[in-house]
């Protein structure tokens, strides 16, 4: 049996989706991208800032299913230049400091034209 998610404190989804799916004892998060939740703007326009945001999005909605970044067991990351890889991988490593497994591409465009999105899967 499927329970969707949802919290105020991350972007609302922009799209026919949720913002993650627990099943059985695992969580799936759709992409998180730069959008504060408060505005519902992107705001900064920076690898740093953007990550930053992303990161934020995602304990947000850990958090409201119950898990948090230590129990991440995949993250699949999404970047719109792949020469801004050390800079996201750097405040990527202060969040997911368990070192789930990873996939890292680069994409030609996101949404909103924002430079990164992250999607993962936990456990709950």
């Amino acid at each position: 049996m499927q329970e969707k998610i949802y919290t105020k404190n991350a972007p609302d989804a922009i799209g026919p989706y949720s913002q993650a799916v627990k099943v059985g004892n695992l969580l799936f998060t759709s992409g998180q991208i730069a959008i504060n939740p408060a505005s519902g703007n992107v705001e900064a326009q920076d690898i740093e800032g953007q990550t930053q945001q992303v990161c934020k999005n995602l304990a947000a909605v850990l958090e409201a299913a119950g898990t948090g970044f230590d129990k991440v067991v995949k993250t699949t990351c999404f970047l719109s230049d792949i020469s801004m890889f050390a800079t996201f991988n750097e405040i990527y490593g202060s969040y997911f400091t368990s070192k789930p497994a990873r996939s890292c591409v680069e994409v030609s465009k996101l949404p909103r034209g924002v430079l990164v999105e992250v999607e993962v899967i936990a456990e709950l």
